[in-house]
Parts: C-alpha cells; structure tokens; sequence
C-alpha cells in the first residue's frame, strides 16, 4: 500500500495519528525571511548552530532545496528530473569503518554521486546532523557510524510529487540471542547497537516545503518528524510488515516513488570525517 506523503500528513489532526508523530522541529504557519545564499552556505558549513536556526533551515531551506522541491512537482514526480542535478563524477565507495574487511557493502551500489549544487550536499549533511543532535530529546540515541545512522530515501510522494527523505537508524543491531536472535549478515558484524525501546523511533522523516502548483507560493513549509512505532500504536499497526516488526522497519515505497539513497559515511581514519554518496 502506498501512501501520499502530503495527505499523510494532513491527517495528522487526528489524536491517533498524532500520537505516532514526534517532533524533531516545531511546527511553524508563516514563512520566515529567507537567508541570502552566501549566509546560508556559511551557516550550513559553521558548526556553532542555535535552534531556531536550525528550525528555519528545517522549515524554509536555501533556496537550492527549495528548487529542487518545486522541480519534484512540475516535473509531474519524475524520478529522472532528479537524476539530471547529480553531478556525473563517479565517486567509487571507500572502505568505511572495516566494512570492506567484513565483507560489508553498506550501499545499493559500488559508486556514488553529488548533487551539483554544493549547498544541496551540506543541507543533506545538516539533516543528519540535527536528526543525531535532537534524537535523545524524543528518546533516539543515535550515533553517525555504519552500524546505526547513516542512510536515507530520497522519495516523491505517490499522488503529490513532494519530495522527501525517509532515514533509518538503528540498521544493524547487535545480535543477541535473548533480545535480538537475528542474523543480519556481515554488514552486523562488530555491531555494539543495542536492541532496546529506541528502535521504535528508528525511521525518522522528512519533507521538503511543498510547492503550490498554481503560483510561485508555497502551501506548506519543511516539516521533520520521527514515526513511533512502538507495538500497539497506528504506526506500528499500519505501516510496519509483519514480517519485519521486530526490526520496527517502515519501508520508504510505502510513501512514493523512490528515486535515490543518501548515504552520510564516515570515511576517515582515527579523525572522523563524514561525507555524501548518493547511489
């Protein structure tokens, strides 16, 4: 079953729905004053950051996110619109944290790309950060490694068009045969990720601002959620496959056409040095 990511949310008035919605960012109704571009990259790449800026950034994003968002809906939810602002470099997937030792390939592909736009990667590069930052607030302890957070979705809802990422934490936990007996192959090989009541807030999802279709307004700014999936909740009830509820996986089709991963991979040495592959 898909679902529409925008009508998704404008459900979200309903209690049940609600309570399966925690708030990464506060809500906001007007737009607020957007930042010229060059304050913007220098904000995105500074790492003294306060919250009401990181919320503006959340709601109303530079304006690279922005066209890329009106281009999800004018192009009529085509996959390859978004495609053509990969940059064409082929970036071949280093070896991260001992994966290639283990034999792990934590991605779809070998290879990876970059937006074009450099401001598109550091805004990519902010959501994981803020998505790390603000967990523990809503009870997801997450670290940036390979084993927990390190992957999103990049998906156009099914009826809309709008754009937005679908990220999974908590990917690889530690096997145990009391809590978590299941083998997850060598990519969960050395993992120290606990198995605990945090796996219910492991996907976390963000949309971009949506476009309307007849101006240059905008119907709805940025918005960044964790889904509960914690068992007896609607999320849980709905969205998660039988099959897979002991890992309280939500699958990123379920809310559109899928068009890419985001990987955020740490490919540094003893000095941790984070970077994006879009595969």
């Amino acid at each position: 079953m898909k679902l529409d990511a925008m009508a998704d949310l404008k459900i979200c008035v309903q209690d049940d729905i609600l309570e399966g919605l925690k708030a990464l960012v506060g809500t906001i109704k007007l737009p607020v004053v957007c930042k010229d571009t060059d304050s913007v990259q220098f904000y995105l790449s500074s790492k003294k950051k306060n919250l009401r800026e990181e919320n503006e950034l959340i709601w109303w994003p530079p304006e690279p996110v922005l066209e890329l968002a009106r281009l999800a809906v004018d192009s009529g939810s085509d996959p390859d619109a978004i495609h053509r602002v990969l940059d064409p470099t082929v970036l071949p997937i280093p070896d991260v944290e001992g994966s290639k030792e283990n034999r792990c390939e934590l991605t779809r592909t070998p290879y990876g790309r970059r937006f074009i736009s450099q401001e598109l990667n550091s805004y990519l590069k902010f959501l994981f950060e803020v998505i790390a930052a603000r967990g523990p607030s809503i009870g997801l302890d997450v670290s940036l490694n390979r084993y927990d957070f390190f992957h999103g979705h990049l998906f156009l809802a099914t009826k809309t068009g709008r754009l937005g990422i679908l990220f999974h934490a908590k990917e690889y936990p530690a096997y145990d045969k009391e809590v978590f007996p299941y083998n997850m192959g060598y990519c969960q090989k050395g993992s120290t990720v606990t198995y605990d009541d945090s796996m219910n807030f492991r996907n976390i999802l963000w949309l971009a601002p949506f476009p309307s279709k007849s101006s240059k307004a905008w119907e709805a700014p940025g918005v960044l959620v964790v889904l509960d999936a914690r068992p007896g909740g609607i999320i849980y009830r709905d969205l998660i496959p039988q099959y897979v509820n002991f890992a309280r996986t939500i699958y990123e089709d379920d809310f559109g056409d899928v068009v890419v991963d985001v990987n955020y991979l740490n490919v540094g040495g003893t000095v941790p040095s984070y970077e994006i592959f879009i595969c």
